[in-house]
């Protein structure tokens, strides 16, 4: 994803103390020990709006730098229960309508100067909408610093995306997903990055929630599918990032606060879809796709 939040300046607040029924997850490691991490913050989005001491409502039309199609609107971000589960949920709704000449809108939040995060067990439970053709969900971060540094030198870790044109291409975007990072500085139209992507064996985008897990450390970025179904699984991406002072090395970009950041773009690079009427996930005026987060949580490392 990318890359252009709207900032909204506020103080940071400090990290509170989250009550879970389970404040500790253990998780092994390549040596054959176990890790273990210790709940200190998550919201599980049981108000009747979003928490704005928490989270930025972005308002633009920005396209993301990605050539994105719709208007984000605060009008497209809501707390409602998820009608299958009975969840209380952030929903980020895209719909096809025309505002300010756009013929979409959608959702995107951020916790930009209120929440950030370093090293450490990250993940949200999230029920991704059918994408085919034309949407990208995403739950990502980005480096605290953006506002200083800029993109992408603040860095960039995607932890999960999906509607991607090779998915579409191939006829699996229920389940082609992929985690990606970005770092570093601009040279000849281009920036230093890595990406994987994942054919999971099952739909993604089945009417459920997935789990899509963060474990970050000083030596890597690892992220995996529905730790919580299969506490074995392999990741799905896994870059190393040992720390580094030299400019060209991706340790040197990832040692600092990130923020989160949940959207549902419409169209875009991504997508490789850039006119509307391509975009046949919202095929009639008014048809609206919503993608439910029913929580997010972080982990530190140790009790």
């Amino acid at each position: 994803m990318k890359r252009v939040p709207t900032i909204l300046l506020t103080l940071l607040l400090p990290i509170t103390l989250a009550h879970s029924e389970s404040n500790t997850l253990t998780h092994p490691t390549n040596e054959g020990t176990k890790r273990c991490y210790t709940l200190v913050w998550q919201d599980e989005f049981e108000g009747d709006a979003l928490n704005e001491e928490v989270w930025n409502i972005e308002v633009n039309d920005h396209g993301g730098g990605n050539r994105e199609l719709q208007y984000y609107r605060r009008e497209n971000v809501t707390v409602e229960v998820e009608p299958h589960s009975g969840e209380r949920c952030l929903v980020l709704t895209a719909r096809r309508e025309d505002v300010e000449g756009r013929h979409f809108t959608s959702g995107r939040v951020n916790t930009l100067h209120k929440r950030h995060f370093t090293h450490g067990r990250v993940e949200a439970s999230i029920l991704l909408p059918k994408t085919a053709d034309g949407l990208w969900p995403a739950f990502w971060m980005m480096g605290g610093n953006y506002s200083e540094v800029g993109w992408p030198r603040c860095g960039e870790i995607d932890i999960v995306e999906m509607g991607n044109v090779r998915g579409i291409e191939d006829g699996t975007q229920e389940s082609y997903m992929n985690g990606a990072c970005h770092w570093g500085t601009r040279s000849n139209g281009g920036h230093p990055s890595y990406a994987k992507h994942l054919n999971a064996p099952y739909s993604l985008q089945d009417g459920t929630f997935h789990l899509y897990t963060l474990i970050w450390d000083h030596e890597q970025l690892a992220m995996y599918l529905d730790l919580d179904k299969h506490p074995d699984a392999e990741p799905y991406f896994r870059m190393k990032i040992t720390p580094s002072d030299d400019p060209s090395s991706a340790g040197h970009y990832f040692h600092h606060d990130f923020f989160l950041l949940f959207n549902l773009a419409v169209g875009g690079n991504f997508t490789r879809i850039w006119e509307p009427e391509r975009l046949t996930a919202l095929p009639t005026p008014g048809a609206e796709a919503k993608m439910y987060v029913d929580f997010v949580r972080y982990y530190r490392l140790g009790n």
